[in-house]
């Protein structure tokens, strides 16, 4: 019976409420049905999950067809930002681009990270998540996905060419492109250059991203070593991004901003969600203080 309702606890304790005494002990039918029914739940989960991260990227589909008549507008939004830079004397992506471009092993290695990590880093984390931190992951996971959709509306609303497409820039990805899997056309695969956005530089994504896997390391992770990890991603995809010269460093900024904003939206999502399901009348508290007492 102790085994019995220590496997009614983990499967059916909610944050914020308690089982109480009153509540009786499930039958072993009972545990069956609950296990069963919480199965079919995280299924449901994550099935909904994947079509999440479907809907999103079929957004950023959608970005790519309505940039596509505004080349012109893209490439004077890129020639107006690196001038602004200038302005302010905040203009690092010439210096790092330069020496990057000239230094195989810096540039490769870059080349690398810029194509590949956002494809590996982002959803490890995620499941990380999921599996350790559960309680955790939809919070986090609500703030990348409107971290992402506030960036795709960036892209739509203010298209801008990359330092790459501009004069005065090498492009590693390009220069380095034998060594790598990518084609010339950012860290699209070969063949698939076509398929991607070649004017969504504002904000950098990348930066994004990284900086919410940062924060999500540093805040759970419990070894030191994870923590300074979470601490240096964000940092060497910043300096990565300006120096393959596929991003500007106020598309870096703007990368920040977007997280940020992000964040605020989640934390209204969460707030307006909670006070929906609290005008639901039932509680499992509730129901278990109405139950009959359980024997001694």
């Amino acid at each position: 019976m102790t085994q019995e309702r220590l496997d009614f606890a983990s499967i059916s304790a909610i944050p914020g409420q308690t089982r109480t005494e009153s509540c009786p002990a499930p039958s072993p039918s009972r545990l069956d049905r609950l296990r069963a029914r919480h199965k079919t739940w995280s299924a449901i989960r994550g099935l909904r999950e994947v079509i999440l991260i479907a809907a999103v990227y079929s957004f950023y589909d959608i970005t790519r067809f309505l940039v596509e008549g505004d080349h012109d507008a893209a490439f004077a939004h890129g020639s107006a930002l690196l001038h602004d830079e200038k302005w302010l004397g905040l203009a690092p992506e010439h210096a790092l681009n330069k020496l990057f471009s000239a230094h195989i092993l810096l540039g490769l290695p870059s080349d690398y990270i810029y194509a590949t990590l956002h494809y590996i880093v982002t959803p490890a984390v995620l499941i990380w998540l999921w599996r350790r931190y559960p309680t955790s992951y939809s919070p986090a996971r609500t703030v990348l996905i409107a971290t992402t959709v506030i960036g795709l509306i960036g892209f739509s609303m203010f298209p801008v060419a990359p330092p790459r497409m501009l004069g005065g820039f090498v492009d590693t990805m390009a220069s380095f492109s034998h060594w790598g899997w990518w084609s010339t056309a950012g860290s699209a695969p070969r063949g698939l250059g076509s398929d991607t956005n070649q004017f969504a530089a504002m904000p950098s994504l990348h930066v994004g991203w990284a900086l919410w896997c940062g924060w999500q390391m540093v805040k759970f992770g419990q070894h030191r070593v994870t923590r300074w990890l979470g601490i240096a991603y964000p940092i060497v995809l910043a300096v990565v991004v300006m120096a393959t010269a596929n991003h500007y460093l106020l598309d870096v900024v703007a990368g920040v901003v977007v997280v940020g904003l992000g964040w605020a939206v989640a934390q209204l999502f969460t707030i307006t969600t909670r006070r929906l399901w609290s005008r639901r009348p039932e509680s499992i508290e509730a129901a278990c203080t109405s139950s009959p007492t359980a024997p001694a």
